[in-house]
């Protein structure tokens, strides 16, 4: 089944621009972009005129202003549009079958606004099974820095983090950039470190180096794959979500991995990817991992 980048749309400034950024990204694969407007009435037991079919007419019609933008500004891409008859979060993870990733705007920039990700982001991106990328409205009306690079964030195992690394490599070969992988470390209490860690420690002159060491593992594979595309490493003792952010600046797309995990309050997405979303100046690429 071919693939399609699929952008959800309803109309505020958040979801135009993601669907901006999905129409630069398909161009770049060449890929077709759906927008997908979800809408189903339900009527509540409140004292407002409820009026299906007129609440019908304005779903289509933000649909139909959303695709005449995107059509205008990006004439040579195959588009299509879509209203889903579900809830947002519903309608969106039904069209992973096909999805090469999902686009949704994500709102503001801070520790509150950002919280709220758009109405149903975060749900979206804890569900989903396929790379989610969060745009904020001023995402889409700056252009990416020319000579920006693709961040993404390693830890753990090669296995561990294949998945954000593919990701991240596919999108920088996409747009002629440069991957900047970056690992962070802590030190944790004597007593976390097993005899097997510190000896493989030891083996590589110490502990910077033996995180320097497993970077490139991890890196290894997608060099091979992707032999034109230039690779910076940073290694760097603090937390994941710090660094991350302290070397963002200059980046055209920040890729995370998460696991899902649900909480009192819901889903959640992991310490690093919540950081990234709230704080990161660029659009950020959240990519499940198995």
């Amino acid at each position: 089944m071919s693939r399609e980048i699929v952008a959800g749309v309803d109309g505020s400034p958040e979801s135009l621009a993601a669907a901006d950024w999905a129409a630069r990204e398909a161009l770049r694969r060449g890929l077709p972009l759906r927008l997908a407007h979800a809408w189903r009435w339900e009527p509540l037991d409140l004292p407002l005129v409820q009026d299906p079919e007129e609440q019908q007419r304005t779903a289509y019609a933000v649909l139909r202003a959303a695709e005449a933008t995107v059509a205008d500004r990006h004439p040579g891409l195959t588009l299509t549009a879509e209203v889903l008859p579900d809830t947002p979060v519903a309608a969106l993870l039904g069209t992973e079958e096909r999805a090469e990733m999902l686009v949704i705007g994500s709102r503001g920039h801070g520790a509150v606004t950002g919280f709220l990700l758009g109405s149903y982001g975060q749900q979206i991106i804890a569900g989903a099974t396929r790379p989610v990328v969060a745009v904020r409205s001023r995402d889409g009306e700056q252009a990416e820095p020319p000579a920006g690079y693709v961040l993404v964030g390693q830890h753990g195992s090669p296995e561990d983090s294949a998945a954000a690394l593919g990701f991240a490599f596919g999108a920088a070969a996409a747009r002629g950039a440069s991957v900047r992988a970056v690992r962070a470390w802590s030190l944790p209490p004597l007593f976390a470190y097993s005899p097997a860690s510190m000896r493989l420690a030891d083996e590589a002159g110490g502990l910077v180096p033996y995180e320097e060491k497993a970077l490139r593992e991890a890196l290894a594979p997608w060099r091979e794959r992707y032999p034109d595309v230039p690779v910076a490493e940073h290694v760097e003792l603090g937390s994941a979500g710090q660094v991350l952010l302290s070397v963002s600046g200059g980046a055209q797309l920040l890729v995370v991995g998460r696991r899902a995990r649900r909480g009192a309050v819901g889903p959640r997405i992991g310490s690093v990817a919540h950081a990234a979303l709230h704080l990161a100046p660029c659009p950020v690429a959240v990519i499940p991992q198995g």
